[in-house]
């Protein structure tokens, strides 16, 4: 099985270091939109944040930056005590759609990475067998993405974004075009993988209770410019179970967060 840790409590060491992190776009004809301002955020090792907002807040703008796709404005952005100045090898990433390629398998979707990366495929082999039955996807290694269902091709994705031991795991949005019950199914897999392989996870979503339900904090964003109105710590027992949905805590969480954002339903409950 793979080597990896169920060290989750504890943690202390900060892997993502945001301060002061700004984003201005500018359009063709030189109008600048500012997207992100001054945002202050420290996330440690092993930790998963989620992170909720309007939409238009600059959320997948702060992914971007998290990723090295795009360069801040202004401030400073460290991860894993570096400077983020550009794409880095040590990030996996997972969005709103499984974007698996049709002409390749379940195995040789996993094993993208290590062929763009230029990894040894050999151990890598093993490792990706590893992360399918992580998943709950052993002996699915020949099935094309055609013959899966949603979730099962997010299980894909997911097992694609840690083929290459990344130090981060960055999620757009990764089960918002699944039915409901799928994606409850979805939450409990995740956890028990991040819990499992004890990644730091950043986790972008628009309804308030899987944030709530995932995250150990749920950064609360304004509207646009994006900036933190608050990080709601979720002091909820782990493995967490759909059960907790119906505590009054787990409500006072929810209802604190809905309050923040003043969403006038803009945001799922």
């Amino acid at each position: 099985m793979l080597n990896i840790s169920q060290n989750i409590a504890g943690k202390s060491q900060a892997a993502i270091v945001c301060s002061s992190l700004s984003k201005v776009y500018v359009t063709r004809d030189g109008t600048q939109i500012a997207a992100l301002n001054s945002v202050d955020i420290s996330i440690a090792a092993s930790e998963l944040v989620t992170v909720v907002g309007p939409s238009g807040c600059g959320k997948s703008t702060l992914l971007k930056l998290l990723a090295g796709l795009i360069l801040r404005s202004a401030g400073t952005l460290v991860i894993g005590g570096k400077s983020v100045e550009g794409p880095r090898r040590d990030i996996g990433m997972v969005f709103q759609a499984a974007t698996l390629l049709d002409w390749r398998t379940v195995l040789q979707n996993v094993m993208l990475p290590v062929d763009v990366l230029g990894l040894n495929r050999r151990s890598y082999r093993k490792r990706a067998l590893e992360l399918l039955e992580l998943v709950g996807l052993a002996g699915f290694e020949d099935k094309y993405p055609g013959e899966l269902s949603g979730g099962m091709q997010q299980r894909v994705s997911l097992s694609r974004a840690l083929i290459h031991d990344p130090a981060l795991l960055l999620m757009d949005e990764p089960f918002g075009a699944l039915d409901a019950l799928t994606r409850e199914t979805m939450n409990l897999e995740l956890q028990r993988v991040w819990m499992e392989a004890s990644k730091t996870v950043v986790l972008i979503t628009h309804s308030i209770s899987e944030a709530v339900f995932l995250g150990d904090r749920v950064a609360v964003m304004t509207s646009r410019p994006g900036r933190l109105a608050e990080i709601v710590s979720v002091p909820l027992p782990r493995p967490r179970t759909l059960d907790m949905m119906a505590s009054a805590e787990f409500g006072g969480i929810v209802n604190r967060i809905r309050g923040l954002l003043n969403t006038g339903g803009k945001l799922d409950s």
